[in-house]
């Protein structure tokens, strides 16, 4: 088994290929769509280069997975689908997801039976992609409905479990959960064997230090700075919730979400030909016509 990892700086993503050098069966994980938030543009340059690479390899592409529906970037899944026949899969929570940014985003006409997607994997579930078999483990708490998946000895974790110098990802998104999250890390992640790889979302690189995006599950055990294997679970979500009230809301929030909900697919077209976004102004301190906060 085979594993190629895409780095896109400005949203700090990893986008993972992974396949068997025999058959040639392959999957891609949490791929990026480009988005310009100053001139509200996409582009297709980071997917792009997941192709390229696919196709110079002769690879055939199964799926693409979703860990969840990403609040820092955008997916890239519908032009892999597009230009690879592959089928689009994330947790079958994400309903629980899109009916709360449904009216979060005014979104009328979404739809939030999931059916967006082309695959809603279960918890513990286990399904080939080819010669691939690929497990499902559902890992709530940075959204209801994260999933990591176990390929052989490899783990793609998304923003649950981060490599061992970071951390674990944030629970302050609607519907995130510090305490859900211990549970699916300490209570099912820590399970696994310690020679188990781990294979991050994302890597901020603290201290400057290179770029990585693998670790073990051993070692995240013993040297997690915010869950090791003797954390505490109150220890834990204290300072996760303490951490989080710290921290601004993601660059691409608004946009990301309310694409991702929807597998990638862009809004549709208005009557004159555009496309377009919706955000809610002061969503946490709503105001009047003159922008002074409304009396609680």
């Amino acid at each position: 088994m085979q594993i190629q990892a895409f780095y896109d700086k400005p949203t700090f993503t990893l986008t993972y290929v992974l396949w068997d050098e025999e058959s040639k069966d392959a999957v891609i994980i949490d791929p990026v769509l480009d988005f310009n938030p100053l001139s509200v543009s996409t582009e297709t340059k980071s997917a792009s280069h997941v192709l390229e690479f696919v196709k110079k390899r002769g690879l055939n592409v199964h799926y693409v997975l979703e860990t969840h529906a990403h609040a820092d970037h955008l997916s890239g899944a519908q032009f892999l689908k597009r230009h690879l026949g592959a089928k689009v899969v994330i947790g079958e929570k994400i309903t629980k997801v899109q009916t709360m940014f449904k009216d979060i985003f005014a979104l009328s006409e979404l739809k939030t039976d999931g059916s967006q997607f082309d695959k809603l994997a279960a918890d513990e579930e286990v399904f080939k992609a080819g010669s691939l078999d690929i497990k499902v483990i559902a890992t709530p708490g940075h959204t209801p409905a994260c999933v990591s998946y176990l390929v052989d000895d490899a783990l793609f974790t998304g923003d649950a479990l981060f490599t061992e110098d970071y951390g674990t990802g944030r629970c302050d998104f609607p519907g995130g959960n510090a305490a859900d999250l211990y549970d699916s890390v300490h209570g099912k992640l820590y399970g696994l064997p310690d020679a188990t790889r781990v294979f991050v979302g994302h890597d901020y690189q603290p201290g400057g230090r290179p770029l990585r995006w693998e670790t073990t599950i051993g070692e995240s055990k013993q040297s997690n700075p915010q869950l090791k294997q003797s954390t505490e679970r109150d220890e834990f979500v204290e300072k996760r919730q303490s951490r989080d009230a710290t921290l601004d809301p993601p660059r691409l929030l608004y946009p990301s979400v309310q694409i991702n909900i929807a597998a990638g697919q862009l809004p549709p077209e208005n009557a004159n030909g555009r496309r377009y976004l919706s955000f809610p102004l002061n969503l946490k301190r709503p105001t009047d016509e003159a922008g002074e906060p409304k009396p609680m």
